[in-house]
């Protein structure tokens, strides 16, 4: 059975590790049930503490002999680690352990893929490699020797030694275990080089299986175009002779920063016109940044302990945010930002699951790799630098890598760099980091005289474990608008630090139009309600790209939840505002695109439950369903000529002005769809000479009800290419109807190429499941079974992706007492099971309420 009382780690309780390690030799015997471990590491005591316990972190691992100072010790061992008596004064540990990487499902420590080794450490993997003290604050250099009969054989840092099946690593950089890493296999390099700013030459190498060559250039510019901006805007210079990146079909997350080797899930890095998207290229580079990043905010400068883990994230998030802005459209990249995390963190924030950006304690560090520490860290960042300035921020980062440089540091020491530069009490900003859930900021306006008041308020609901929250420090960036359209009061950033102030503008000539929360200045709710008429104004005349994108989507909600509420036709200023957008050739084809989207289902579910209303699913889906057919008819005459405008004549490439003008063809394509039955999309789909134009033309099939032939020919067409395979997965599922979505999903896991096992194959149908939201949510439960069915069979294979899926249910508390009571059945169900490991146990019960 599972553990009944899982242990609880708290922040308060941190303490040092007793001693310090100064070097750390590593050798691995390749085998793959048998692989022999033997370490040896140079450990002295810690002069910051007195507590001289000597344990270290292991599981699941064979002690074969254990060695201090030249002398064999037998050591007391338990399912976590060991325990021994050592000298108070430095001495050499010595180990051999054995371990089996070939049945390490878990794809965490060292394990198997498809015949290639390679480890993910972060964050309590390498205890299942040796034993050692598995912590972010215990930093040592790694001299590695592999020993194997695979052609490649790679570790961190510079190559140190090479022979006939051997090959040794060197890190002179000290790290903490989670950022070990090792590959081997048969692998080929799609090589190239970068010279740094100061003239050294680095090697820079991407290793992928073979066939997989064709799909490493972009990733290979997008690593050299990362490490040339990191030099531009943050005075960072790489610090190795190499820097390696491998593609890995099996792997738990997006990619791994490890010093100077890189482990990438293979969708994260490999791609090609043929068959990869607009959307995957623009992912990959970013994720290619953001692990590029890390090698100063996260590796050369690291966290203390893991309830810090917000320190590299959230920075290198909006490190990688600030890239792709510059790299790509700076107003898309904001609003994509604002969908995500309204989609995503703000669900986390507002229920079971809600946490600080810092948590206060956990049971299982895993299930901490959420949106509220990756992506609000990074809004938390956003909001310092726009309280701070430019020129302070960039002084600030400065400070930080001189003073922190090769510490693993925490939030008070990022904090205080900001005050030593700027003298600027942050105390109250910090609330950010300890104090869970999204805070609603309401406005209200008062014209009087020539003088516009805005008062804002705000308040944060009660959150599991914090039933008081203190007022935070709120930048909310506003600007004013003339009854022509023009802007009479620029952007300014009003600091809101108490429960309740007001602001005034004073000197104007007529009553304006504000534009509240530019720019999205604040990961909050803003609770302002204009009338339909000035958001149409908004729509129309908004300088500020992302106020005036969310005008639009405003005017849509509204529009939906009257049709939900009251059977309501769709709005007439929507429509005519929408069209008056995409009429305007001077925008970015990409921001039009934007323009066409509408609230996911799950935001009109929220905003429902938050007005008091019980949301239905298939009302939602309905009302949604109409607005888009009303949408199609409304703009059915500017249609072909958005179809000629985003015609491309020149050959296919990533960039944004190509994939903006394919992202407004594509959301043209699905509107005509719903007036002709999917003719033209059929012979969009016959015509296609890239993946974002053959998806795209499959996803408006499907959604008509059609392209089964399509679908079948591309399946013959791809399906030797694993990657694409999982886009043939996924997109039935996203695309079924609500009554057939499950019997879709169920139909596919039955499939011969449903590799359950492989989390990438795994997410694509069992995410888009949940992701189908009238189709999850089936009034008869079954989505929920099925899910349920899917989670207890992968736990004892894979923890972390089991967990990670249970957020699915995580809002189950919205929706009407018998749909609650059928994903409260499925939850017991999942807790109830056998064995359930305690990533999925704790997950399960903090969605309960347990």
């Amino acid at each position: 059975m599972r553990d009944a009382a899982p242990t609880t780690i708290y922040l308060k309780d941190y303490t040092p590790f007793g001693y310090l390690v100064d070097s750390v030799h590593l050798t691995f015997d390749l085998a793959d049930h048998a692989t022999r471990v033997t370490s040896r590491i140079a450990f002295r005591p810690n002069p910051e503490t007195t507590d001289r316990t000597f344990f270290l972190h292991g599981e699941e691992l064979t002690l074969v002999r254990a060695v201090i100072d030249g002398i064999e010790v037998t050591p007391s061992i338990t399912d976590k680690g060991l325990t021994v008596d050592v000298p108070d004064a430095p001495f050499i540990w010595e180990s051999v352990v054995e371990i089996d990487p070939g049945n390490n499902t878990a794809l965490e420590g060292l394990y198997m893929s498809n015949g290639m080794y390679c480890t993910q450490c972060e964050a309590e993997g390498f205890r299942k490699i040796t034993y050692y003290p598995d912590r972010p604050d215990v930093m040592s250099t790694f001299t590695v020797r592999i020993n194997g009969n695979l052609p490649v054989l790679l570790s961190n840092g510079n190559p140190s030694g090479k022979g006939d099946g051997w090959a040794e690593w060197t890190d002179p950089w000290p790290k903490p275990a989670y950022l070990f890493a090792l590959v081997a296999g048969d692998l080929i390099a799609h090589p190239d080089r970068f010279t740094t700013m100061s003239g050294r030459e680095v090697e820079l190498n991407l290793w992928v299986r073979p066939g997989d060559e064709g799909k490493c250039a972009f990733g290979m510019e997008a690593l050299k175009k990362s490490m040339k901006w990191d030099e531009d805007v943050y005075g960072r210079e790489y610090d190795l002779d190499v820097f390696n990146i491998v593609a890995v079909d099996d792997f738990n997350m997006g990619a791994m920063e490890n010093k100077g080797l890189n482990i990438f899930n293979s969708s994260a890095v490999l791609a090609s016109p043929e068959t990869s998207t607009d959307v995957n290229f623009e992912r990959i580079e970013a994720i290619i940044a953001h692990e590029y990043f890390h090698n100063w905010t996260g590796n050369r400068i690291t966290c203390r302990d893991w309830f810090q883990l917000c320190l590299k994230e959230g920075l290198t998030v909006f490190r990688d945010a600030q890239f792709t802005s510059d790299m790509r459209s700076a107003p898309v990249k904001r609003i994509h930002d604002a969908i995500d995390l309204r989609a995503r963190q703000f669900p986390e924030d507002n229920g079971p699951l809600s946490h600080p950006v810092r948590p206060e304690s956990f049971q299982e560090i895993n299930n901490f790799y959420t949106a509220t520490v990756y992506e609000k860290g990074a809004e938390v960042i956003g909001m310092l630098k726009r309280l701070v300035g430019d020129e302070a921020y960039s002084k600030a980062l400065d400070l930080y890598f001189d003073r922190h440089d090769g510490q693993a540091c925490t939030i008070e020491d990022w904090i205080k760099v900001f005050e030593d530069t700027t003298d600027r009490d942050l105390s109250q900003f910090k609330r950010w980091y300890s104090q869970s859930g999204t805070p609603r900021v309401s406005v209200t306006e008062d014209w009087t005289d020539g003088t516009l008041t805005l008062t804002l308020s705000q308040r944060s609901e009660p959150t599991p474990g914090q039933s008081r929250k203190l007022p935070h420090v709120i930048p909310v960036a506003v600007g004013l608008l003339g009854p022509n359209g023009d802007e009479v009061h620029a952007t300014q950033v009003l600091e809101l630090t108490e429960a309740e102030q007001s602001f005034q503008f004073t000197g104007l000539a007529a009553k304006p139009v504000a534009s509240i929360l530019r720019d999205f200045s604040a990961p909050v709710i803003l609770e302002h309600d204009p009338s339909n008429t000035e958001r149409a104004f908004l729509l129309a005349h908004d300088t500020d790209p992302f106020n005036r994108w969310q005008a639009g989507r405003s005017l849509a909600q509204d529009t939906l939840l009257r049709m939900i509420r009251q059977d309501a036709t769709p709005d007439a200023d929507y429509l005519d505002g929408i069209l008056a957008v995409l009429r305007d050739g001077d925008l970015d084809p990409a921001y039009r695109a934007l323009m066409l989207g509408l609230p996911t289902h799950s935001e009109l579910a929220a905003e429902l439950f938050d007005a008091g209303d019980t949301p239905d699913p298939m009302a939602i889906w309905t009302a949604v369903e109409t607005l888009r057919q009303a949408t199609a008819q409304h703009l059915q005459d500017l249609l072909p000529r958005l179809h000629s405008e985003t015609l491309i004549d020149t050959p296919f490439s990533p960039n944004a002005e190509q994939a903006g003008k394919r992202s407004l063809g594509g959301a043209a394509l699905s509107l005509t769809s719903r007036l002709d039955g999917g003719s033209k999309a059929a012979e969009e789909y016959a015509a296609a000479d890239n993946m974002t134009l053959q998806l795209t033309a499959l996803s408006c099939l499907l959604r008509t009800g059609k392209g089964q032939d399509e679908l079948s020919a591309f399946y013959d067409q791809w399906q030797h290419d694993r990657l694409v395979m999982d886009k043939w997965f996924g997109l039935q599922v996203s695309m079924a109807a609500p009554a057939a979505t499950v019997d879709t999903a169920r139909a596919l896991t039955e499939h011969t190429d449903f590799n359950w096992k492989n989390p990438n194959r795994f997410r694509a149908v069992m995410g888009a499941l949940a992701m189908n939201h009238a189709g999850f949510h089936r009034a008869d439960g079954a989505g929920y079974a099925l899910l349920a069915d899917w989670l207890i069979r992968l736990d004892p294979v894979n923890p972390q992706t089991t967990a990670r899926m249970c957020s699915a249910f995580q809002i189950w508390k919205r929706y009407d007492a018998d749909r609650q009571d059928l994903i409260r059945a499925q939850l017991n169900r999942i807790l109830e099971t056998p064995n359930l490991s305690r990533d999925t146990t704790e997950m399960v019960s903090r969605i309960l309420g347990a």
